[in-house]
This record gives C-alpha cells, structure tokens and sequence, in this order.
C-alpha cells in the first residue's frame, strides 16, 4: 500500500486553517482526545472547547468523535 492520503478536511466558516486529515487520529485502536474531538467538531481549540469534549467523551465514549466523522 502507499503513503498515507494527504488529503485535508473541507475549511469550517471562520476558520484560521484546514487540518490536514493526518492530524485526526481516527480508528478503532485509538482512543481519541479531547483535542481530535474539538477538531473533529470544526471548533478551536479553546480551554472551553476542550473542556466540552472531555465532558462528550466521558458520557458518549468513542461514539462522542464518530458521530463528528462522516
């Protein structure tokens, strides 16, 4: 198989960049982040927004990011 696809997530409205979708730790190993959840959502990454999705996963477990991911 060949590198990773270095495609990159579509811009969210006021935006400051594109996360390339490399940086979005995806998979059933992985156990995702406050961070990958905040990104995933297309929101900054904020104390609050953090801080949100540490709430989202506790609740929602893994299923909190794959609701965000198509």
């Amino acid at each position: 198989m060949s590198e990773e696809s270095e495609s990159v997530s579509a811009p969210v409205s006021g935006s400051e960049g594109i996360t390339p979708d490399r940086l979005l730790h995806t998979g059933a190993s992985d156990r995702p982040s406050a961070e990958d959840l905040v990104l995933a959502s297309g929101r900054d990454v904020t104390p609050e927004n953090l801080e949100w999705a540490r709430r989202k996963l506790a609740a929602e477990g893994r299923s909190a990011i794959d609701k965000q991911l198509p």
